[in-house]
């Protein structure tokens, strides 16, 4: 299990920020620098309607941002563009291609480079996941997410069962609000995975420093 990417020394645990289907890049690189700057270390872009192009130009200017900030870039559903923008690695869903394909490539691509996987509400996917060479594994949604409204619902026990057994850090996401974070994170989760809540905020640095301090007494 890799703990650091890109050469940084951020804690695999905290804020799991992700960035929504914004084309208006200023506003996405403003709300982001906000999060970064509030103490989150690990970012994922993710955007379903900007074009190749734009996802590449907005993929290198938060890499550019990341690396101020000493965080991560995860790229979701595209390890191509990973490896285009040198992101510290990719998260994959259960759709999104062959895990150890792109675990054979992230490690042809360099040391260090993360490999993230949705496992929705299976152990089985879990296990899978982790002997494919998955760095973390994600579970959700655990509560109501207005970015997918129709997701399957995970049960809190998932997060300490996966982590136990397999010995990664667990994400938790889907419709995860300051208001009930705290109990995902009694329940055993390394990661909160957010996305409306931040960036839909008034002002997102502030939303980030409400997740952020539920982590500052964990070890």
């Amino acid at each position: 299990m890799r703990t650091e990417a890109g050469g940084g020394t951020a804690p695999w645990r905290g804020l799991y920020a992700i960035t929504p289907d914004w084309n208006d890049s200023r506003r996405l690189l403003d709300a982001t620098d906000a999060i970064l700057s509030a103490g989150c270390r690990t970012l994922q872009y993710r955007n379903k309607t900007a074009s190749p192009c734009h996802r590449q130009e907005q993929a290198v200017a938060l890499r550019g941002l990341t690396r101020r900030h000493g965080a991560r870039l995860i790229i979701n559903d595209d390890l191509d563009l990973a490896l285009f923008c040198d992101a510290d690695g990719v998260h994959l869903g259960e759709d999104d291609g062959a895990l150890a394909a792109a675990r054979t490539r992230l490690d042809q691509a360099g040391p260090g480079k993360l490999l993230g996987a949705s496992c929705y509400q299976s152990l089985d996917l879990a296990r899978t996941a982790a002997r494919a060479g998955a760095d973390y594994i994600a579970f959700g949604s655990f509560f109501p997410s207005p970015t997918k409204p129709q997701a399957r619902r995970a049960d809190p026990a998932l997060l300490a069962a996966a982590r136990a057994e397999t010995g990664l850090p667990v994400c938790a996401i889907g419709g995860i609000t300051p208001d009930n974070a705290g109990e995902l994170v009694a329940a055993g989760a390394d990661l909160l995975a957010v996305i409306s809540a931040l960036y839909e905020a008034p002002d997102p640095g502030r939303a980030a420093r409400q997740f952020t301090i539920l982590f500052e007494d964990r070890p």
